[in-house]
Protein backbone atom coordinates (compact mmCIF):
# COMPACT_ATOMS: atom_id res chain seq x y z
CA UNK A 1 0.00 0.00 0.00
CA UNK A 2 1.27 3.48 -0.88
CA UNK A 3 1.91 5.54 2.23
CA UNK A 4 -0.23 8.66 2.58
CA UNK A 5 1.57 11.99 2.24
CA UNK A 6 2.91 13.08 5.62
CA UNK A 7 2.47 16.81 5.06
CA UNK A 8 0.67 19.37 2.94
CA UNK A 9 3.88 19.92 0.95
CA UNK A 10 4.20 16.23 0.19
CA UNK A 11 0.53 16.03 -0.81
CA UNK A 12 0.94 18.95 -3.22
CA UNK A 13 3.99 17.26 -4.74
CA UNK A 14 2.01 14.05 -5.23
CA UNK A 15 -0.76 15.98 -6.97
CA UNK A 16 1.73 17.67 -9.27
CA UNK A 17 3.29 14.32 -10.21
CA UNK A 18 -0.15 12.86 -10.87
CA UNK A 19 -1.10 15.88 -12.97
CA UNK A 20 2.10 15.69 -14.98
CA UNK A 21 1.65 11.95 -15.51
CA UNK A 22 -1.91 12.48 -16.78
CA UNK A 23 -0.74 15.30 -19.05
CA UNK A 24 2.06 13.15 -20.47
CA UNK A 25 -0.40 10.31 -21.08
CA UNK A 26 -2.54 12.67 -23.17
CA UNK A 27 0.46 13.81 -25.24
CA UNK A 28 1.54 10.20 -25.82
CA UNK A 29 -2.01 9.28 -26.88
CA UNK A 30 -2.15 12.17 -29.35
CA UNK A 31 1.22 11.20 -30.82
CA UNK A 32 0.09 7.60 -31.24
CA UNK A 33 -3.14 8.77 -32.89
CA UNK A 34 -1.11 10.77 -35.40
CA UNK A 35 0.71 7.57 -36.36
CA UNK A 36 -2.39 5.36 -36.42
CA UNK A 37 -4.76 7.70 -38.27
CA UNK A 38 -3.45 10.30 -40.68
CA UNK A 39 -3.91 11.28 -44.30
CA UNK A 40 -1.65 12.08 -47.24
CA UNK A 41 -3.21 14.75 -49.48
CA UNK A 42 -1.85 13.32 -52.75
CA UNK A 43 -2.60 9.73 -51.81
CA UNK A 44 -5.96 9.92 -50.06
CA UNK A 45 -7.72 12.59 -52.16
CA UNK A 46 -8.63 11.53 -55.74
CA UNK A 47 -7.88 14.91 -57.28
CA UNK A 48 -8.23 13.70 -60.87
CA UNK A 49 -11.45 11.76 -60.39
CA UNK A 50 -14.08 13.38 -62.69
CA UNK A 51 -16.45 13.57 -59.70
CA UNK A 52 -13.90 15.75 -57.90
CA UNK A 53 -13.44 18.23 -60.74
CA UNK A 54 -13.94 21.85 -59.70
CA UNK A 55 -16.56 23.50 -61.91
CA UNK A 56 -17.20 27.12 -60.81
CA UNK A 57 -20.81 26.83 -62.02
CA UNK A 58 -21.58 23.72 -59.96
CA UNK A 59 -24.66 24.57 -57.84
CA UNK A 60 -23.16 22.72 -54.89
CA UNK A 61 -20.85 25.69 -54.39
CA UNK A 62 -23.74 27.99 -53.51
CA UNK A 63 -23.35 29.57 -50.09
CA UNK A 64 -24.54 27.45 -47.15
CA UNK A 65 -26.88 28.71 -44.47
CA UNK A 66 -23.97 29.32 -42.09
CA UNK A 67 -22.97 32.22 -44.41
CA UNK A 68 -25.68 34.85 -43.99
CA UNK A 69 -25.13 36.29 -47.47
CA UNK A 70 -26.67 33.10 -48.89
CA UNK A 71 -30.17 34.09 -47.78
CA UNK A 72 -30.01 37.78 -48.74
CA UNK A 73 -32.32 38.96 -51.59
CA UNK A 74 -29.35 40.44 -53.46
CA UNK A 75 -27.60 37.05 -53.53
CA UNK A 76 -30.77 35.15 -54.40
CA UNK A 77 -31.33 37.50 -57.36
CA UNK A 78 -27.98 36.57 -58.97
CA UNK A 79 -27.83 33.95 -61.71
CA UNK A 80 -27.14 30.37 -60.52
CA UNK A 81 -23.67 30.57 -62.08
CA UNK A 82 -22.85 33.76 -60.16
CA UNK A 83 -24.19 32.36 -56.90
CA UNK A 84 -22.01 29.26 -57.36
CA UNK A 85 -18.94 31.36 -58.22
CA UNK A 86 -19.40 33.53 -55.11
CA UNK A 87 -19.67 30.42 -52.96
CA UNK A 88 -16.58 28.85 -54.50
CA UNK A 89 -14.62 32.08 -54.01
CA UNK A 90 -15.68 32.06 -50.34
CA UNK A 91 -14.54 28.45 -49.85
CA UNK A 92 -11.24 29.00 -51.66
CA UNK A 93 -10.50 32.15 -49.64
CA UNK A 94 -11.17 30.31 -46.38
CA UNK A 95 -8.69 27.64 -47.48
CA UNK A 96 -6.09 30.21 -48.53
CA UNK A 97 -6.35 32.03 -45.21
CA UNK A 98 -6.26 28.66 -43.47
CA UNK A 99 -2.99 27.65 -45.13
CA UNK A 100 -1.49 31.08 -44.38
CA UNK A 101 -2.45 30.75 -40.72
CA UNK A 102 -1.05 27.23 -40.61
CA UNK A 103 2.19 28.50 -42.15
CA UNK A 104 2.52 30.90 -39.21
CA UNK A 105 1.52 28.13 -36.82
CA UNK A 106 4.15 25.70 -38.15
CA UNK A 107 6.91 28.26 -37.79
CA UNK A 108 5.77 29.03 -34.25
CA UNK A 109 5.59 25.34 -33.34
CA UNK A 110 9.14 24.82 -34.57
CA UNK A 111 10.33 27.81 -32.54
CA UNK A 112 8.65 26.24 -29.52
CA UNK A 113 10.15 22.79 -30.22
CA UNK A 114 13.63 24.26 -30.77
CA UNK A 115 14.02 24.93 -27.05
CA UNK A 116 12.43 21.75 -25.68
CA UNK A 117 14.75 19.58 -23.58
CA UNK A 118 15.71 16.01 -24.38
CA UNK A 119 13.00 13.56 -23.42
CA UNK A 120 10.19 16.07 -23.75
CA UNK A 121 6.98 14.31 -24.91
CA UNK A 122 5.85 17.57 -26.50
CA UNK A 123 8.73 17.44 -29.00
CA UNK A 124 7.46 14.35 -30.80
CA UNK A 125 3.84 15.53 -30.81
CA UNK A 126 4.74 19.01 -32.10
CA UNK A 127 6.57 17.44 -35.05
CA UNK A 128 3.56 15.22 -35.79
CA UNK A 129 1.37 18.31 -35.79
CA UNK A 130 3.80 20.27 -37.96
CA UNK A 131 3.78 17.48 -40.56
CA UNK A 132 -0.03 17.32 -40.52
CA UNK A 133 -0.29 21.09 -40.91
CA UNK A 134 2.08 20.83 -43.87
CA UNK A 135 -0.28 18.32 -45.47
CA UNK A 136 -3.22 20.66 -44.83
CA UNK A 137 -1.38 23.50 -46.53
CA UNK A 138 -0.74 21.32 -49.59
CA UNK A 139 -4.36 20.22 -49.93
CA UNK A 140 -5.69 23.75 -49.36
CA UNK A 141 -3.34 25.22 -51.99
CA UNK A 142 -4.14 22.43 -54.46
CA UNK A 143 -7.83 23.22 -54.05
CA UNK A 144 -7.21 26.93 -54.61
CA UNK A 145 -5.14 26.17 -57.71
CA UNK A 146 -7.92 24.06 -59.19
CA UNK A 147 -10.50 26.84 -58.85
CA UNK A 148 -8.55 29.02 -61.28
CA UNK A 149 -9.63 32.06 -59.24
CA UNK A 150 -7.25 34.89 -58.23
CA UNK A 151 -7.47 34.09 -54.50
CA UNK A 152 -5.15 36.13 -52.29
CA UNK A 153 -6.13 35.23 -48.72
CA UNK A 154 -5.18 37.68 -46.01
CA UNK A 155 -5.05 41.39 -46.92
CA UNK A 156 -1.43 42.42 -47.45
CA UNK A 157 -1.15 44.74 -44.38
CA UNK A 158 -2.55 42.01 -42.14
CA UNK A 159 -0.22 39.44 -43.68
CA UNK A 160 2.78 41.65 -42.88
CA UNK A 161 1.70 42.14 -39.26
CA UNK A 162 1.04 38.40 -38.93
CA UNK A 163 4.74 37.62 -39.49
CA UNK A 164 5.21 38.43 -35.81
CA UNK A 165 3.11 35.41 -34.78
CA UNK A 166 5.88 32.75 -35.12
CA UNK A 167 7.96 34.75 -32.62
CA UNK A 168 5.29 34.60 -29.89
CA UNK A 169 6.60 31.28 -28.42
CA UNK A 170 9.91 33.02 -27.72
CA UNK A 171 7.99 35.39 -25.42
CA UNK A 172 5.13 33.25 -24.08
CA UNK A 173 4.19 29.74 -25.14
CA UNK A 174 0.85 30.13 -23.35
CA UNK A 175 0.02 33.19 -25.43
CA UNK A 176 1.03 31.31 -28.58
CA UNK A 177 -1.39 28.47 -27.90
CA UNK A 178 -4.20 30.96 -27.28
CA UNK A 179 -3.34 32.30 -30.75
CA UNK A 180 -3.44 28.73 -32.08
CA UNK A 181 -6.94 28.19 -30.69
CA UNK A 182 -7.99 31.59 -32.03
CA UNK A 183 -7.27 30.38 -35.56
CA UNK A 184 -8.31 26.74 -35.28
CA UNK A 185 -11.53 26.91 -33.25
CA UNK A 186 -13.50 29.28 -35.55
CA UNK A 187 -12.74 27.25 -38.69
CA UNK A 188 -13.49 23.98 -36.90
CA UNK A 189 -16.78 25.47 -35.67
CA UNK A 190 -17.86 26.52 -39.17
CA UNK A 191 -16.75 23.33 -40.92
CA UNK A 192 -18.66 21.15 -38.47
CA UNK A 193 -21.79 23.24 -39.00
CA UNK A 194 -21.45 23.03 -42.79
CA UNK A 195 -21.15 19.25 -42.72
CA UNK A 196 -24.22 18.96 -40.49
CA UNK A 197 -26.57 20.86 -42.83
CA UNK A 198 -28.92 19.05 -45.21
CA UNK A 199 -27.54 20.37 -48.48
CA UNK A 200 -25.40 18.32 -50.89
CA UNK A 201 -21.69 19.12 -50.74
CA UNK A 202 -19.08 18.92 -53.46
CA UNK A 203 -17.09 15.70 -52.74
CA UNK A 204 -13.73 17.48 -52.91
CA UNK A 205 -14.76 20.12 -50.38
CA UNK A 206 -16.32 17.50 -48.10
CA UNK A 207 -13.26 15.24 -48.22
CA UNK A 208 -10.92 18.11 -47.39
CA UNK A 209 -13.12 19.30 -44.53
CA UNK A 210 -13.43 15.83 -43.02
CA UNK A 211 -9.65 15.29 -43.11
CA UNK A 212 -9.08 18.73 -41.63
CA UNK A 213 -11.63 18.28 -38.83
CA UNK A 214 -10.24 14.85 -37.87
CA UNK A 215 -6.64 16.03 -37.58
CA UNK A 216 -7.43 19.46 -36.14
CA UNK A 217 -9.26 17.73 -33.28
CA UNK A 218 -5.84 16.50 -32.09
CA UNK A 219 -4.24 19.91 -32.56
CA UNK A 220 -6.99 21.64 -30.60
CA UNK A 221 -6.81 19.00 -27.88
CA UNK A 222 -3.06 19.51 -27.49
CA UNK A 223 -3.40 23.29 -27.21
CA UNK A 224 -6.16 22.98 -24.62
CA UNK A 225 -4.27 20.43 -22.51
CA UNK A 226 -1.09 22.47 -22.76
CA UNK A 227 -2.88 25.52 -21.39
CA UNK A 228 -4.55 23.48 -18.64
CA UNK A 229 -1.13 22.19 -17.63
CA UNK A 230 0.74 25.50 -17.78
CA UNK A 231 -1.59 28.38 -16.92
CA UNK A 232 -2.32 27.38 -13.29
CA UNK A 233 1.46 27.38 -12.63
CA UNK A 234 2.05 30.83 -14.11
CA UNK A 235 2.85 33.76 -11.78
CA UNK A 236 -0.22 35.89 -11.04
CA UNK A 237 0.99 38.87 -13.06
CA UNK A 238 1.56 36.71 -16.15
CA UNK A 239 -1.87 35.11 -15.80
CA UNK A 240 -3.36 38.60 -15.64
CA UNK A 241 -1.51 39.66 -18.81
CA UNK A 242 -2.64 36.48 -20.58
CA UNK A 243 -6.21 37.16 -19.45
CA UNK A 244 -6.02 40.63 -21.02
CA UNK A 245 -4.46 39.41 -24.25
CA UNK A 246 -6.77 36.41 -24.80
CA UNK A 247 -10.01 38.25 -25.72
CA UNK A 248 -8.10 40.68 -27.95
CA UNK A 249 -6.43 37.86 -29.88
CA UNK A 250 -9.56 35.72 -30.10
CA UNK A 251 -11.78 38.60 -31.20
CA UNK A 252 -9.40 39.58 -34.00
CA UNK A 253 -8.72 35.99 -35.10
CA UNK A 254 -12.41 35.05 -35.27
CA UNK A 255 -13.10 37.99 -37.56
CA UNK A 256 -10.13 37.20 -39.78
CA UNK A 257 -11.32 33.62 -40.18
CA UNK A 258 -15.03 34.37 -40.68
CA UNK A 259 -15.18 37.80 -42.32
CA UNK A 260 -16.13 38.07 -46.02
CA UNK A 261 -13.06 38.56 -48.23
CA UNK A 262 -12.73 42.09 -49.55
CA UNK A 263 -11.52 40.84 -52.94
CA UNK A 264 -14.73 38.82 -53.32
CA UNK A 265 -16.86 41.85 -52.47
CA UNK A 266 -15.06 43.93 -55.07
CA UNK A 267 -14.95 41.22 -57.75
CA UNK A 268 -18.69 40.52 -57.60
CA UNK A 269 -19.60 44.15 -56.87
CA UNK A 270 -21.54 43.32 -53.73
CA UNK A 271 -23.15 46.61 -52.63
CA UNK A 272 -21.87 48.13 -49.37
CA UNK A 273 -25.36 48.19 -47.88
CA UNK A 274 -25.69 44.43 -48.49
CA UNK A 275 -22.34 43.77 -46.78
CA UNK A 276 -23.44 45.93 -43.84
CA UNK A 277 -26.82 44.20 -43.55
CA UNK A 278 -25.37 40.71 -43.76
CA UNK A 279 -22.12 40.94 -41.82
CA UNK A 280 -21.96 44.18 -39.82
CA UNK A 281 -25.46 44.89 -38.52
CA UNK A 282 -26.75 41.33 -38.52
CA UNK A 283 -27.21 39.90 -34.97
CA UNK A 284 -26.89 36.37 -36.40
CA UNK A 285 -23.48 37.16 -37.90
CA UNK A 286 -22.31 38.65 -34.60
CA UNK A 287 -23.56 35.57 -32.75
CA UNK A 288 -21.67 33.33 -35.19
CA UNK A 289 -18.42 35.12 -34.36
CA UNK A 290 -19.18 34.90 -30.63
CA UNK A 291 -20.07 31.21 -30.78
CA UNK A 292 -17.03 30.32 -32.88
CA UNK A 293 -14.76 30.95 -29.88
CA UNK A 294 -17.18 29.50 -27.32
CA UNK A 295 -15.03 26.52 -26.35
CA UNK A 296 -11.92 28.66 -25.91
CA UNK A 297 -13.91 31.22 -23.93
CA UNK A 298 -15.07 28.45 -21.57
CA UNK A 299 -11.48 27.22 -21.25
CA UNK A 300 -10.27 30.71 -20.34
CA UNK A 301 -12.98 30.97 -17.68
CA UNK A 302 -12.02 27.54 -16.34
CA UNK A 303 -8.38 28.65 -16.06
CA UNK A 304 -9.28 31.81 -14.14
CA UNK A 305 -8.42 34.18 -16.99
CA UNK A 306 -11.85 35.83 -16.91
CA UNK A 307 -12.58 38.35 -14.17
CA UNK A 308 -14.56 41.57 -13.85
CA UNK A 309 -11.94 43.53 -15.76
CA UNK A 310 -11.18 41.09 -18.58
CA UNK A 311 -14.88 40.30 -19.03
CA UNK A 312 -15.26 43.88 -20.25
CA UNK A 313 -12.67 43.18 -22.94
CA UNK A 314 -14.56 40.05 -24.04
CA UNK A 315 -17.71 42.18 -24.34
CA UNK A 316 -15.87 44.98 -26.15
CA UNK A 317 -14.57 42.45 -28.69
CA UNK A 318 -18.11 41.10 -29.19
CA UNK A 319 -17.23 37.56 -28.11
CA UNK A 320 -18.66 37.30 -24.59
CA UNK A 321 -21.57 35.06 -23.67
CA UNK A 322 -22.66 33.96 -20.25
CA UNK A 323 -21.88 30.31 -19.52
CA UNK A 324 -24.50 27.98 -20.96
CA UNK A 325 -25.92 30.53 -23.43
CA UNK A 326 -23.74 29.84 -26.51
CA UNK A 327 -25.75 29.06 -29.61
CA UNK A 328 -29.02 30.39 -28.24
Amino acid sequence: MTRAPSSITAREADEQVAGRAAYRAVIDRLSKASVDKHWEPYRDIPWDDPEYRVDPADPRWELPGVDKLGGHPWYRARTPETRAAIGLWRVATAMKIGLQFENLLKRGLLNYAYRLPNGSPEFRYVYHETIEEGHHGMMFQEFVNRTGMPIRGMPRPLSLVAQVAPLIPLISTELFFVFVLGGEDPIDHVQRKVLKDDRPHHPLEETIMRIHIAEEARHISFARHYLRNRVPRMPAYRRFMLGVAAPLILGVMARIMLAPPGAMIRHFRIPPNVVAEVYLRNPEARREIRDSVGKTRELCAELGLVNRFTRRLWRAMGIWAEPGTAGR
